[in-house]
């Protein structure tokens, strides 16, 4: 711990211009309370900067320009389960800004808090006689709030409430106010019957499961947000065959020919979802980015990083958007995928 601790103390020091002594006293009080204690607690200015050092070395995460932006949030006072759901709400109302989306991150204690979620807004999935109702990726966790006594309504687009536990005790759910959320409906700017397809989504992706990991100490509870890239929603979310498979049924519409792949009517109603999508969250207020503007921001990250004397690290395979990848200079260029900390990394889930 120690060493992580002085690798990150240092660089924070060093990129925000405080002199060695100063580096030398911190650490030498950090040093005195792992000695003591096992553990030392950041200065709220450290996990500020350790936070967006967390984002800017996420090799995942196409939109690291704005990794200065980051909105930190210390809620690490917040020990009981209502004061944690009461900082959960501030963090969804603050990150959605009407749909003028900031980046946020809130932390709470290391130790003891633990957000059941995978995101703090996310639709519930239910198994049926006649086949998936709703998102199949939140099948296992819709189950286990159903377990703790959540009322399933059955429906395609339900709001998951969130579950929050501290230290050992049993987890808790708590239901997302309607007023806290900013859900988009999707209609496309051409085709006037895809509006009958009733499809909608959330307009913040809030990651609550994975923590936080700064100079040697992991905050297991650190929810955090940007905006959406289009294609999260149009080529993943509603278009992969094991989530919400809306293909064919656009293909049916637009009366494309699905008897033959050489038609390409998935690259086809592929588009045209994006299209709906991009349309529909912009035509909302809400913030969104599509790819190929990820893709020249990201461009532009490198070049700052680059004039900074730092090495861009990045995981290609999730870089490149599943839209058009090759319209990108992302799907041309390699990647050292060298994970950085502070960063932030996947725990085990928490009920299974």
């Amino acid at each position: 711990m120690l060493k992580k601790a002085e690798e990150f103390i240092r660089t924070f020091y060093w990129e925000t211009e405080k002199s060695e002594q100063q580096f030398q006293q911190r650490m030498d009080q950090i040093a005195m309370e792992i000695h003591t204690t096992g553990t030392y607690i950041h200065t709220t200015d450290e996990l500020t900067y350790g936070a967006k050092l967390a984002w800017r070395n996420s090799n995942k995460c196409i939109g690291r320009l704005f990794w200065q932006t980051l909105h930190v949030i210390d809620k690490r006072d917040k020990h009981t389960e209502q004061e944690i759901y009461e900082a959960l709400l501030e963090h969804i109302q603050f990150a959605t800004n009407e749909g003028r989306i900031k980046p946020t991150i809130t932390v709470f204690d290391p130790k003891s808090v633990r957000i059941w979620n995978h995101q703090l807004t996310r639709y519930a999935g239910y198994i049926t006689e006649n086949g998936v109702i709703g998102d199949s990726s939140s099948i296992d966790f819709t189950n286990q709030c159903i377990s703790l006594g959540w009322k399933a309504k059955w429906g395609r687009f339900d709001m998951l409430p969130l579950v929050i536990q501290v230290d050992n005790n049993p987890p808790m759910l708590f239901e997302i106010p309607e007023e806290y959320l900013v859900q988009v409906s999707i209609r496309h700017p051409e085709f006037e019957w895809f509006k009958n397809l009733q499809l909608k989504w959330y307009a913040v992706p809030m990651i609550s499961d994975m923590k936080l990991d700064v100079g040697g100490i992991s905050y297991m509870a650190s929810p955090f947000n940007g905006w959406y890239m289009g294609t999260e929603i149009g080529a993943r979310n509603l278009a992969d065959v094991e989530r919400y498979n809306m293909l064919p049924k656009i293909a049916e519409k637009m009366e494309l020919n699905t008897k033959s792949n050489a038609s390409l009517w998935k690259d086809r109603a592929l588009v045209e979802l994006n299209v709906a999508v991009l349309h529909s969250f912009k035509e909302d207020g809400v913030s969104i980015v599509d790819h190929h503007t990820a893709a020249q921001q990201f461009k532009r990250f490198e070049i700052n990083e680059e004039e900074a004397g730092r090495d861009v690290t990045g995981n290609w395979t999730w870089l490149i958007p599943p839209l058009s990848p090759a319209t990108t200079h992302v799907f041309h260029k390699p990647y050292n995928n060298e994970k950085k900390d502070p960063n932030f990394s996947y725990q085990k889930c928490p009920f299974t």
